[in-house]
């Protein structure tokens, strides 16, 4: 079985950093479609075209996120594959994982677009802000297809390795987003509508684009063999295992989307800072999150290989990494959050810049604790206990919705509750996630064998 990178040998700390560093610089890339957005639409379009495009963001998140998590939730079943050399188990659950993910876009886009209304209802959209919103979602919506191919294929290459080439197809896309974005919105003046074209047809060039790319490079995982079949026993184990990292996903970004309902209720002001100051933090905290889902692939691949004593050694490894670097990050966001927001907001707009400066000192001084999360999380996916990853992403945005509507409504707090309850949401799952470890996985991962499906 040919592969780019076999991540059960090698070096530790080298083996899962060059792994990891594609990983990061494509996502970083990813992040570039949302800032061109948010850049361009809030320097020539104003703050109200930048806050309904924010608030599209937050539900073009949560779609994204059921396909991620279905793609992410497959990817780890392609790793304990690969790990185990079972080809024939690797195929089948590649053609299982397509038609699923295929059927699930489907569906996505009917609901979407037949819901459209009732969505901005939900969110809480102010009137004067509606129609602009709908006009950059009926757009948005049709690169959903786009983003399923891409996001497939990209787990399926990570999965066997290669962290190299998604990253190659991201860039591509990346800069032509940014092209395009300057050319509709500030040269043919088409408005949010043409910024969210030119999402579209970046994310339609990065899905296709890797899709041929991964028949042309792989040909023996697509060709045709009789001992491979969709099979149902396939589906319902991809089904199975996707299903909750998709679960994980889709509670993450729900949480995010009732957190900005409540924010789009404080007015426009707190809605634009918002917008711009969520877009720098996922920037700012974007490795760790990717850091953490190379980490999955190689406690995946190792665990399927049954190499304990390589897991042991991968999650002091990556726990030294990440919170290194988080605390750095941290300290930069602190110092630099003023800077940082007048990149996107006029520097005449205080109040905006104001809002959101205090959102990334409270919430940006915490990066240490997302980090160990997001660690928690792959690690309970790798180990093929995606059901804990659910519980701690259940706690912490529970915890953060709920401290949100509290703590918001009093005086004394105001949005500074909503932007406290974040951290206080990622210490208390951190402290469950770390307790559950300790209690079931030390032990068993210090000794032979691997640990136990729960």
């Amino acid at each position: 079985m040919k592969t780019e990178t076999d991540l059960t040998q090698g070096p530790v700390m080298k083996t899962m950093v060059q792994f990891a560093v594609p990983m990061i610089l494509g996502n970083l890339l990813q992040q570039c479609y949302n800032i061109a957005d948010t850049l361009i639409v809030g320097r020539f379009l104003g703050a109200d075209a930048l806050a309904a495009v924010g608030s599209s963001f937050s539900l073009m998140t949560f779609l994204t996120s059921i396909l991620l998590g279905l793609a992410m939730g497959s990817g780890t079943v392609f790793s304990i594959r690969f790990g185990q050399k079972d080809e024939t188990g690797l195929k089948e659950g590649i053609l299982a994982s397509f038609a699923l993910l295929g059927v699930v876009t489907v569906i996505l886009n009917l609901l979407v677009y037949a819901g459209i209304d009732g969505i901005i209802w939900f969110l809480r959209t102010p009137g004067e802000l509606s129609g602009m919103m709908k006009d950059y979602l009926l757009v948005i919506f049709a690169g959903l297809a786009g983003i399923f191919l891409y996001n497939f294929f990209a787990s399926l290459l990570r999965s066997l390795g290669n962290s190299v080439v998604p990253l190659a197809f991201l860039a591509v896309s990346a800069f032509l987003n940014i092209f395009l974005d300057l050319w509709f919105v500030a040269g043919l003046g088409r408005g949010v509508s043409g910024a969210a074209e030119a999402t579209v047809i970046s994310q339609y060039v990065s899905g296709i684009g890797i899709t041929v790319y991964t028949r042309i490079r792989f040909p023996h995982l697509f060709q045709k063999d009789r001992s491979v079949r969709l099979r149902k026993s396939r589906i319902r184990e991809i089904a199975g295992f996707s299903a909750l990292t998709c679960l994980q996903q889709s509670i993450m970004n729900l949480g995010i989307l009732a957190v900005q309902g409540l924010v789009n209720s404080f007015g426009t002001t707190v809605m634009a800072a918002f917008a711009a100051a969520v877009k720098i933090d996922a920037f700012a905290y974007l490795p760790v999150q990717d850091f953490g889902n190379a980490f999955s692939i190689f406690i995946a691949q190792n665990y399927g290989a049954k190499k304990t004593d390589r897991i042991r050694k991968g999650i002091r490894t990556a726990v030294l990494a990440s919170v290194t670097f988080s605390l750095t990050v941290s300290l930069l966001i602190f110092l630099a959050a003023g800077p940082l927001m007048s990149l996107f907001i006029d520097p005449g707009e205080t109040a905006v810049i104001s809002e959101g400066v205090r959102y990334l000192r409270i919430e940006g001084s915490f990066y240490a604790l997302i980090g160990i999360l997001f660690l928690l999380y792959s690690l309970y996916r790798a180990l093929e206990n995606p059901g804990m990853s659910v519980i701690l992403t259940i706690m912490s945005l529970g915890i953060r919705v709920a401290l949100a509507y509290a703590l918001s409504s009093f005086s004394v707090f105001g949005t500074s509750g909503i932007w406290w309850s974040i951290p206080i949401g990622w210490f208390l799952a951190d402290a469950l996630g770390i307790g559950y470890y300790l209690a079931r996985y030390r032990a068993r991962l210090s000794g032979q064998g691997s640990p136990p499906r729960t």
